[in-house]
């Protein structure tokens, strides 16, 4: 997966407007444009788009670690709200973008760092002005919960 390392790498704005949200991130899963830059320092990237649901896969590093030696809950928050988000935008049509209102996450163990997660996103409700989404952190291998969430997005026009 190639990541944006400038703002002239992102695709353009007035490219996305001609694209659904399902298309647009089935063009950054598929290499056609390039990954969020948030992807890099995170260490996660899309791995599966479908309408409704997506999958992120990663892998926290030391870098990633809280000062007791466990995954910052903030890993966990950026990957579950990256996946629980762009399963709403998956909803969308041309033209229609989303911001993440609020999401709410439940650590239920911690991730050994160094261990391959997925994050899987899936939409509870899509509608005009609002999207709902839940979500979870499970081990590829192991078939571990390591977190839940929910999160709630707002759907409106591109500028």
């Amino acid at each position: 997966m190639k990541f944006a390392s400038s703002i002239d790498e992102l695709i353009d704005l007035d490219d996305i407007r001609g694209l659904s949200g399902l298309e647009l991130l089935q063009g950054v899963r598929d290499g056609k444009f390039a990954a969020p830059p948030i992807c890099r320092p995170i260490n996660y990237e899309l791995y599966s788009v479908e309408p409704g649901r997506v999958v992120f896969r990663g892998t926290p590093k030391f870098d990633h670690l809280n000062p007791l030696r466990g995954v910052h809950g903030g890993w966990y928050g950026t990957v579950l709200d990256s996946c629980m988000s762009c399963a709403v935008h998956t909803l969308l049509p041309p033209g229609r973008t989303y911001t993440t209102l609020e999401y709410k996450i439940n650590i239920t163990r911690a991730i050994p760092v160094g261990s391959l997660v997925e994050a899987i996103g899936w939409v509870d409700h899509s509608g005009r002005s609002t999207g709902v989404a839940s979500g979870e952190i499970r081990g590829v291998e192991d078939g571990k919960l390591y977190a839940t969430g929910t999160a709630t997005c707002l759907s409106m026009d591109l500028p």
